[in-house]
């Protein structure tokens, strides 16, 4: 490997050969993770953690690293690759105006986890072999960097900058083994060092870095597990959002819209993580940072600066308390307490519906039907267990994968609960008909209607019970001395929800039937018109639908009303159906009854 001396001591040379240097390199995900990787380590000696630069060497050699990444990144398809080239991007704008290094670092372990499996720095298959590692270190290494790794082999003399005496503990003391695999399988431009990817296995590589370590007089130690992908934590975080959400404005001020909603998009992705543990405890406050962001990209897309700067104030404003709210709780009445309020919220609108279609069953003479619902609740819980799975496994690397699966799962329910709203609302007819109800319900019914009344069970409880399992995860996480409230606060909300669905299927059958249709349907309705609104503004967070801000419209998320274009055009499309609905039931028959 070829190196330079510096003030600071001995460095690995940062200008790779990317491009022109690799013909036979591996698979360019693991190419490009290479490149960055070194460059995140690099750029750890040029700035301080105070975002000071300490070596302009350093510095300009890791700003050329990623300059280098880019070009391969440009290539790159598969791997998600257009998530990888926007935290790429979004890296390399960290660097720009020297964030502290941890911010980077912890970037990077997004960068590594949006290239996955593919990009994974490969380990040893075997036991690591010195005798092998000397052989190939004779043969690939030495004449440069010398029998002992001391820089000083036979062809060192005629090299500027000499090799770097890699074998020389003393001398190399920043070198990890990590930096040195990185560099053995990219190499270094503009020197005699070539890239060894293509040509030699890892095993090879491994067992040649095993080597210059029993040289340095030390036990290498091989890399772990990349760090989670949102690793970002308290100021970090807050400085590395609001890099990003400047990177939008800059790019907005140059005329590039798409670049600044895409650097919009990053910073929501990073406030993510930080996001279902805050929403676990104060819901509130995190739909109105949930708001900013969604208020930020549709400024920055429209090229409205004024806008998109009050909102990037407002949510630097609120960060603190986002964070704050990220703490382990402070005693385990408060654990306890966190736990009670987010059965008790997140199961009432599920308990609310559940408990009205048990009330209608039954006062229908259908408890046979019942068992239909029960089993709809079962398949909701396990349905949202699988779920909190695979968005940890699956889709872990997705960006804003919970805001994706929650979006479509609150539109389906659109339908399904628009569906029996209008069916049960159909009934409530003219009063010479009160007395065919029963038996038109019961038809009705016979023909399916159960089938969709356990549907809309199931996704009362599915959309509840999946974000529940989210929120309970991470606060279960926050150490092992919270295990007992927290889940003493489960059972206490459970009985809360317990007493809630007794009142429902108690006193909900004494309701009169015209009365009890009228609230059924008008109940199944407005979680339908909630839904539509909460629905699509998920999937403008998860940056599948644009985001078309309308200025001065009302924001209520309690009914789902947010201030953009699609979802006030979603909500009107539901109102004018439930308005088609109403006329087609009352005043349509009421003329044929007349006549």
């Amino acid at each position: 490997m070829k190196c330079r001396i510096t003030r600071n001591g001995i460095i690995l040379l940062l200008s790779l050969g990317a491009v022109t240097l690799l013909p036979a390199q591996e698979n360019p995900a693991k190419r490009l993770s290479s490149i960055v990787g070194v460059a995140v380590e690099e750029y750890a000696k040029a700035v301080d953690d105070r975002g000071k630069l300490i070596s302009n060497p350093e510095y300009e050699e890791t700003t050329g690293f990623l300059g280098d990444a880019r070009l391969v990144a440009a290539r790159l398809s598969g791997y998600n690759a257009a998530t990888t080239r926007a935290i790429l991007d979004t890296i390399t704008t960290l660097v720009n105006s020297k964030q502290p290094p941890g911010v980077v670092r912890n970037l990077h372990a997004r960068f590594a986890a949006s290239l996955g499996a593919a990009g994974a720095i490969d380990l040893p298959t075997g036991p690591l072999d010195t005798a092998a590692g000397h052989a190939l270190f004779t043969r690939n290494c030495a004449s440069c960097h010398g029998m002992l790794g001391a820089g000083d082999g036979p062809a060192a003399g005629t090299m500027d900058p000499r090799p770097t005496p890699i074998g020389v503990r003393k001398e190399t003391a920043d070198l990890t083994p990590t930096l040195a695999y990185n560099v053995v399988s990219v190499g270094v431009r503009g020197t005699a060092m070539p890239a060894f990817g293509g040509t030699l296995t890892a095993q090879e590589r491994w067992n040649i870095i095993n080597y210059v370590y029993s040289l340095r007089g030390e036990a290498m130690q091989l890399p772990v597990a990349a760090p989670d992908a949102t690793a970002l934590k308290g100021e970090e975080a807050s400085r590395a959002i609001l890099a990003m959400l400047d990177s939008a404005l800059d790019f907005a001020r140059s005329g590039k819209t798409a670049e600044a909603g895409d650097r919009a998009f990053d910073a929501y992705i990073a406030f993510e993580p930080l996001e279902t543990p805050a929403r676990a405890k104060k819901p509130g406050m995190v739909a109105t940072m949930e708001r900013h962001f969604a208020d930020f990209k549709g400024a920055v897309k429209r090229n409205d600066l004024g806008g998109a700067k009050g909102s990037r104030d407002a949510i630097a404003d609120g960060l603190p308390q986002i964070i704050a709210l990220t703490q382990r709780p402070d005693s385990n009445w408060g654990a306890f307490l966190q736990s009670f309020l987010i059965i008790v919220r997140e199961g009432f609108e599920a308990i609310l519906v559940i408990g009205a279609i048990v009330a209608f069953l039954i006062k229908m003479g259908h408890r046979e039907r019942l068992k239909s619902i029960w089993i709809g609740i079962g398949l909701g819980l396990l349905a949202s267990a699988a779920t909190v799975v695979v968005l940890k496994t699956v889709f872990a690397a997705i960006p804003a994968s919970r805001e994706i699966v929650e979006g479509l799962t609150m539109l389906i329910a659109v339908a399904v609960l628009f569906s029996v709203s209008y069916w049960l609302i159909s009934k409530v007819e003219a009063a010479k008909w009160q007395k065919f109800i029963r038996e038109k319900v019961s038809t009705a019914l016979d023909a399916g209607g159960g089938k969709a009344l356990a549907l809309v069970a199931f996704l009362a409880v599915y959309r509840e019970g999946a974000e529940t399992a989210l929120f309970y995860q991470a606060l279960f996480n926050e150490g092992p001395n919270v295990g007992v409230p927290l889940t003493l606060g489960i059972f206490a909300g459970f009985a809360v929800l317990a007493v809630v669905f007794t009142l429902f299927y108690k006193y909900g059958v004494r309701i009169p039937m015209r009365p009890f249709f009228t609230v059924t349907s008008v109940l199944l309705y407005y979680m339908a018109f909630v839904f539509m609104g909460k629905g699509i503004r998920e999937l403008q967070e998860g940056n599948v639908l644009p985001i078309t801000v309308v200025s001065g419209a009302p924001h209520i998320d309690a009914m789902g009303i947010f201030p953009s274009v699609e979802t006030l055009a979603g909500q009107a499309i539901l109102i004018a159906l439930f308005i088609f609905a109403l006329v087609k039931t009352f005043w349509v028959r009421e003329e044929v009854a007349a006549a």
